[in-house]
């Protein structure tokens, strides 16, 4: 037979194969809107375009390639956020929530063009075996870091728990390399910090939302009431850069500043169907499996409720940490200060397929207590301070396919502050003269909260301080907007 005949042939039995599918599909939609209909010459252009490439692609391309990467095109082209995920992808997601892969323990980064170790994180075999800050990594087993990035550093250092790993460094205070050979263990990664600023307010910082962020969460807080020895008189939330996680964490950790049963979020599906409400709730922050388990909320100290909380919310802050911001601003619980957010008002489902893949998929928008929608607009904060690092505030209205608001509110895209660049250009000129060890000292004291140093933290520390002024900020960006509204709507009665 022909090249000719047999890529014709190939067409037909995939064409055979597509339409049985579809067939089975389409019935399925039928019973459940009779509008949908079998795409027939869509299937028969897509056996065309698949036969030409089998027939004329200067290469020959396998077929489970070509049918992976039309699936992977026919899921991201839905949105920006709705993708098809191979069965390495779906277990690095798992890995990701859950807040636990086998590796060593420690952040790195570059510096100098090398890979070098920012911090070794605590209790864990990297902190154990010695490693420092500042160590360079010179060596992965017998594999020279020179020119490698920190991706595939990391990728080399993860493995499965209880291997041996042997890593050759270079540390400032010694004339020769240092061999260090480590067992790879459980690493579990904490996605809070915390630090008492001064005396009655504290600090914690979520940079995503994990399984255990709300557990997290309550045990930093109540670490720093020990700490402070007295009740805490405030506490400022740093949820920039944040972005998102888990839903149900997200519920949880509205949970810790709300009374019980207060709505959090609640998510509509197609056409506004399915409406489901999430609740300051055990039930809903803990689903499935785990209501059995212990309330994380039990052990938090009553009074927490009712302090004074500031939110940090930036062009960063997307999703889950969204919901936390709406949820405490619709509820007048805190005062939001910062930049606007990113506006990712969407939610996604991960729907695990027969071979180990999965695909993510977007099946409905979250609206906040107030029934207000962040889709592609974001939380306005309260007190906008804006700092020399949102000179671009990339948002959701960028992202190319991004879905509308439902409410049909003003999209807002990401702009060039000038301020803000203005700031960030005289940083990076001082910069210029630092050496490469005051570089990096600079790293690593960022990791550190510190008011003098973030005019962000210093006005919601500020707040905190001052009952009246802090009184007055509360709910500020809805009244701003009310007030804008009206303006509008005067000005609009007049001209009629």
């Amino acid at each position: 037979m022909s090249k000719k005949g047999t890529i014709k042939k190939l067409s037909l039995c995939i064409l055979c194969a597509l339409a049985g599918a579809m067939s089975a599909i389409s019935v399925q939609s039928f019973a459940d809107n009779q509008k949908d209909a079998l795409p027939v010459q869509e299937i028969r252009n897509f056996v065309e375009v698949y036969g030409q490439i089998k027939a004329n692609y200067y290469q020959d391309t396998k077929d489970d390639k070509l049918i992976k990467e039309a699936v992977k095109g026919m899921v991201s082209g839905l949105d920006p956020h709705s993708e098809y995920l191979t069965a390495k992808d779906y277990e690095d997601l798992k890995e990701h929530t859950a807040g636990e892969f086998g590796g060593l323990g420690m952040e790195i980064g570059k510096r100098n063009d090398s890979i070098v170790i920012i911090a070794p994180i605590e209790d864990t075999p990297a902190e154990r075996a010695g490693v420092k800050s500042g160590d360079y990594i010179l060596k992965i087993n017998d594999e020279s870091t020179r020119g490698m990035s920190t991706s595939a550093a990391v990728k080399l250092m993860r493995g499965k728990p209880g291997t041996p790993i042997d890593l050759t460094l270079s540390r400032k205070d010694s004339s020769t390399p240092i061999q260090v050979h480590i067992i790879r263990d459980v690493i579990k990664v904490k996605s809070v910090r915390s630090k008492l600023l001064e005396d009655g307010i504290g600090y914690v910082k979520v940079s995503n939302f994990q399984e255990r962020t709300t557990e997290d969460l309550v045990s930093h807080i109540n670490e720093l009431v020990k700490k402070n020895k007295t009740p805490l008189k405030g506490l400022v939330l740093d949820l920039r850069d944040d972005p998102g996680g888990l839903l149900h964490q997200a519920v949880g950790v509205s949970a810790v500043f709300l009374p019980q049963g207060k709505v959090v979020v609640s998510t509509k599906g197609r056409d506004g169907r399915n409406t489901v409400s999430y609740k300051a709730e055990k039930k809903d922050y803990m689903p499935g499996k785990r209501l059995v388990g212990k309330d994380p909320l039990s052990n938090l100290p009553a009074y927490i409720k009712d302090i004074p909380v500031t939110v940090l919310i930036n062009s960063g802050s997307a999703s889950a940490s969204e919901i936390v911001a709406g949820a405490l601003q619709d509820h007048k619980r805190a005062v939001m200060v910062g930049v606007q957010s990113f506006g990712k008002g969407s939610v996604q489902t991960v729907i695990p397929l027969s071979n180990g893949s999965g695909v993510k998929l977007t099946v409905s928008l979250y609206y906040t207590p107030n029934d207000r929608s962040i889709q592609a607009n974001g939380v306005v904060p309260d007190v906008e301070v804006k700092s020399e690092y949102d000179d671009y505030q990339m948002r959701e209205a960028d992202l190319s396919g991004h879905l509308n608001n439902p409410k049909g509110d003003k999209e807002t895209k990401g702009k060039i502050d000038e301020d803000a660049a203005a700031k960030r250009k005289e940083v990076v000129e001082k910069n210029k003269a630092k050496s490469e060890d005051e570089k990096f000292d600079d790293l690593l004291s960022r990791r550190e909260p510190d008011p003098t140093k973030d005019e962000q933290l210093k006005k919601a520390l500020d707040l905190l301080k001052d009952s009246t002024l802090y009184q007055q900020s509360i709910g500020l960006a809805a009244k701003e907007k009310r007030d804008t509204k009206k303006v509008v709507n005067d000005e609009h009665n007049a001209e009629n």
